[in-house]
């Protein structure tokens, strides 16, 4: 399903595979892949001006091809580095495409697009631990993303728990992971929601696998009920 709202439409496709289109054209990829959870199966577009890949676990340079033009430029966390993902033998920088390597906080106008990056991390002290008590996002190896297309700001937190710098970013479509396990979970999310009052949720990074399976539609009525606008696309 394709989701409209104001000046662009939005897809979300499985796990964090976001895309995002304004009424001019341009078009922004969100975290594409990684392909073994079958967020782009059978699709092929290579339409896609801007990707953006927030963290290691997400970069997958087969899916960036899948979406990326010829001249598309690509927007890495500066943490990644497929030496150190099993999965990948490409780096970001062999890519055939412009590559940017960005930090945790800044912020760009990249032709008719506007981006800024945010804080992306578990506490090392809360609930999203492994059985070692090792946060799954340590602080520094990754980034949300912050996108304006077409006068509409879409934010995606990236694979995080809430965080202080949420509460003062400007979001028109907000794009909360609410999964929990390795991300804030729906209730925290809910809560946020409420706190920084979008004009849209609409939820991702949920069900793609047993780990971060919830229930997306009590999240709906949380985020409902505290007269916040939130959509499914499923």
């Amino acid at each position: 399903m394709t989701v409209r709202f104001d000046a662009v439409t939005v897809d979300w496709f499985g796990l964090a595979t976001v895309r995002i289109e304004g009424q001019t054209g341009a078009v922004v990829y969100i975290d594409p892949g990684p392909k073994e959870y079958g967020a782009l199966d059978g699709l092929e577009p290579r339409d896609g001006d801007l990707i953006l890949v927030s963290h290691d676990h997400h970069y997958d340079p087969d899916s960036i091809r899948r979406v990326a033009r010829e001249d598309a430029l690509v927007v890495v966390h500066e943490s990644i580095d497929a030496s150190e993902i099993d999965r990948v033998e490409e780096g970001p920088d062999d890519l055939p495409f412009d590559v940017e390597r960005v930090g945790t906080d800044e912020s760009f106008v990249l032709g008719p697009l506007d981006l800024f990056t945010t804080p992306a991390y578990n506490d090392p002290d809360g609930p999203h631990t492994d059985d070692d008590g090792r946060p799954y996002h340590p602080e520094g190896e990754g980034c949300g993303f912050g996108v304006t297309v077409d006068g509409v700001t879409a934010f995606w937190p990236g694979d995080t728990d809430v965080l202080p710098v949420h509460e003062d970013v400007p979001v028109d479509c907000f794009l909360p992971p609410i999964g929990g396990t390795f991300t804030m979970d729906r209730h925290e999310a809910a809560a946020l929601a409420a706190r920084i009052e979008p004009d849209l949720v609409l939820p991702v990074h949920y069900g793609t696998f047993a780990a971060i399976e919830t229930d997306a539609d009590a999240f709906v009525v949380d985020v409902a009920r505290r007269g916040v606008p939130v959509v499914l696309d499923e």
